[in-house]
Parts: structure tokens; C-alpha cells; sequence
């Protein structure tokens, strides 16, 4: 439920109506029970609210919501890096708590013991030494990829293959189902790349399944604009 508010309704005064989202969910193979208690801990969290037009309640994103998904929303729904992009290794002095803290805070990744990667212009904290990436070897770029999620991105890289391969083209789908397949991509996708930070361009080795599945995201979400709320809501 949180990637789908986020994908189709994040913006001030967007609102999905109580039928149209029961579809989606059920279309999505998510028992009806279980989205009420879905939306009560979210209105709970103070994450959604509804409140009802007529006989229908319309259910939309906080202040609090709206913040948080735009606050993912870059990582979600970036463009794939550019592979020649330039990067920078920090060493620092000692493997300190609060140095650490500052390097990854300011997107670097820790690759070797007192050693950091990250975007050529991310700010360097005081005390480091920074040093212009080169053409990197492979053992480096495998370094910095997220070996804990490997077999997870392996498996969303085949299940958007199939999909990229067998789906027919968005003009032959109803806004519901572009709807669902949407959330399905961006659900799965969100819950893999938000959990390390983004590697800088040259780092990124082109065989690697992180970055092939950010490849077919990209073009899937393309291929599949997002449906105007109120095709939706009379679909």
C-alpha cells in the first residue's frame, strides 16, 4: 500500500477511492482484511487519511506521507547512472565511530578498512584524504555491491525480463492493471535499492543484477505511464 500511494497518488489532493483501491488490492492478492489493518496502522502512523465523499471514502497521503515518499522518490525512480561517472576513494586516519557516521551520511561507501567511496562531488569531511577514482578493478566494484542482497536482485532481474519480454504494450492494458503492474515493479524495486545507498556510475560493474534490473525499472515504468487518478476511478 505504501508503494502504491506513493506511485500514483503523491501529490497535495491526490485521493484513491475506497472501491478503486479494494481492486487493486485484490488484484494484487492482498485479502481484504488484510488491507483494512493496513490502512488502520497507516492512518494510525499518521501516514494516510480518508474521510468519506458521499457513500465513498477517499483515502490520501498525510503531510507525513507525502514528505516520505518524496524523500525516496529519487532512489525509486532515478534514471539509471551513467557508467563513466566519476567517483572518489576518502581514506581516513583511524576506523572511527563518528568519522564513519559523517562518510556515510554524506553517501560514501566503506569499500576497504579506512577506505570510503562515493560521487566525485560529495563533500569530504574534514581530516580525509580524497583521491580521484581511476578506472577501478573488479574486485572493487564487487566490493561495494550489496553481496546480502545478490540473489534478491537476481530474481527481480528474471521476473522483469519475463515481464519486459511477454507483456503486450500499455494501449492494450485498462488503467487498473497498468495501475497494478506498476505497483508490483515499484514495490519489489523499492524494497531492494532502498536498502543500500547508490553506487557511484564508474563503480558500478554493467553485468551487475542491481544494475541491469535499474535498467529494465527504467524502461518498464516508461513503457507503462502512470494512469490519471480518474481514469482510475472509472475504470
Amino acid at each position: 500500500m505504501v508503494s502504491l500511494f506513493g506511485d500514483l497518488a503523491q501529490g497535495e489532493g491526490d485521493a484513491i477511492d475506497g472501491p478503486v483501491l479494494s481492486t487493486i488490492m485484490g488484484a494484487l492478492d492482498v485479502r481484504p482484511e488484510a488491507s483494512r489493518v493496513a490502512l488502520h496502522r497507516l492512518r494510525n502512523d499518521g501516514w494516510l487519511q480518508s474521510h468519506k465523499v458521499g457513500r465513498i471514502s477517499q483515502h490520501s497521503l498525510t503531510a507525513q506521507g507525502r514528505a516520505e515518499s518524496a524523500a525516496a522518490s529519487p532512489r525509486i525512480y532515478a534514471t539509471p547512472p551513467d557508467l563513466s561517472e566519476p567517483w572518489q576513494m576518502v581514506v581516513t586516519e583511524e576506523n572511527g565511530r563518528e568519522t564513519d557516521s559523517a562518510l556515510r551520511g554524506a553517501g560514501f561507501i566503506a569499500a576497504l578498512p579506512r577506505a570510503y567511496v562515493g560521487r566525485a562531488d560529495s563533500a569530504v569531511p574534514k581530516g580525509c584524504l580524497a583521491l580521484p577514482g581511476t578506472p577501478p578493478p573488479d574486485w572493487l566494484r564487487r566490493a561495494v555491491e550489496p553481496a546480502e542482497l545478490e540473489a534478491d536482485y537476481a530474481a527481480l532481474l528474471a521476473a522483469l525480463s519475463t515481464l519486459d519480454a511477454k507483456l503486450p504494450d500499455a494501449d492494450r492494458l485498462s488503467a487498473l492493471d497498468v495501475a497494478v503492474l506498476r505497483c508490483l515493479i515499484v514495490h519489489n524495486w523499492r524494497r531492494l535499492v532502498l536498502k543500500h545507498p547508490a553506487l557511484p556510475g564508474g563503480l558500478i560493474r554493467p553485468e551487475w543484477s542491481g544494475y541491469r534490473c535499474h535498467l529494465l525499472v527504467d524502461r518498464l515504468l516508461r513503457r507503462y505511464p502512470r494512469p490519471a487518478l480518474q481514469d482510475l476511478a472509472t475504470a
